[in-house]
């Protein structure tokens, strides 16, 4: 049985740890390098940095951060923000990066997660999808930190990826991201049922309880940030408190 993951997200802006809630009114949450290094120590398996601002002020991911993050850390690093074609996730991978997270990009030209995939292999090939429910049972994806809907359904649009190239999703729900009300655990199941790739739940947590939730709901993976940034739960906490509950983690 494959373990279940545990990853702290450090969403990024011009050098620094930022913490919002539906990626607004963000607030300082710490150095990037040290806070890789603190969630490393306490065992985390992956890392995921986010440049939150690149597609939104229209630049590239800060590739000087990617590479003092990376020299903190040993585990795997996905890297998003601001890739806009293949030779961007190049250089990421480059800087350090292990994987490569795209959004917007995908959207607007659905082939780059298919070029991405045969040039540097599907498991470097990471989706991010914010998903924005509509009320009826489904989610439509949002881009630019939220500000743009694209009428198009996270569901649909998720399997798509997955036969284009896309080896990994990471699961944000915008209504949830920062709240700390929970993941959106139907989109989970949607999703996690629907696609046969690892997906990663997002947005909302606030308990290792929902981490549990999401695990059960179909995630491979749980994500989180403000509760790590504020010091509230150890990594190393969740993962004694999920493998009292029989799920298989990284000890």
């Amino acid at each position: 049985m494959l373990t279940r993951r545990i990853i702290p997200c450090l969403d990024v802006r011009d050098g620094r740890v930022v913490k919002g809630i539906r990626f607004q009114a963000l607030r300082d949450a710490g150095c990037p390098e040290e806070q890789a290094r603190l969630y490393e120590e306490q065992g985390a398996d992956e890392l995921v940095l986010l440049d939150v601002s690149a597609t939104t002020e229209g630049r590239k991911t800060q590739y000087e951060t990617v590479r003092k993050v990376r020299e903190a850390l040993s585990i795997p690093l996905t890297v998003g923000g601001g890739v806009r074609e293949a030779d961007d996730a190049a250089l990421l991978l480059e800087a350090g990066a292990d994987k490569v997270s795209v959004n917007t990009a995908a959207l607007t030209r659905p082939e780059l997660l298919s070029e991405m995939a045969m040039r540097f292999g599907r498991q470097c090939t990471v989706l991010a999808i914010d998903a924005k429910a509509t009320g009826d049972g489904h989610w439509q994806n949002v881009v630019r930190s939220g500000q743009t809907d694209t009428g198009k359904d996270v569901l649909q649009w998720a399997m798509e990826a997955v036969e284009l190239g896309a080896g990994e999703i990471l699961l944000t729900s915008w209504d949830r991201d920062g709240t700390r009300s929970g993941y959106d655990l139907d989109l989970v199941r949607a999703v996690s049922q629907n696609v046969t790739v690892p997906v990663i739940a997002s947005g909302g947590v606030d308990s290792m309880q929902h981490m549990l939730e999401g695990i059960e709901a179909g995630a491979d993976a749980v994500l989180a940030a403000s509760i790590f940034h504020d010091g509230d739960i150890s990594v190393r906490e969740i993962k004694e408190f999920l493998n009292q509950r029989q799920i298989e983690v990284r000890l």
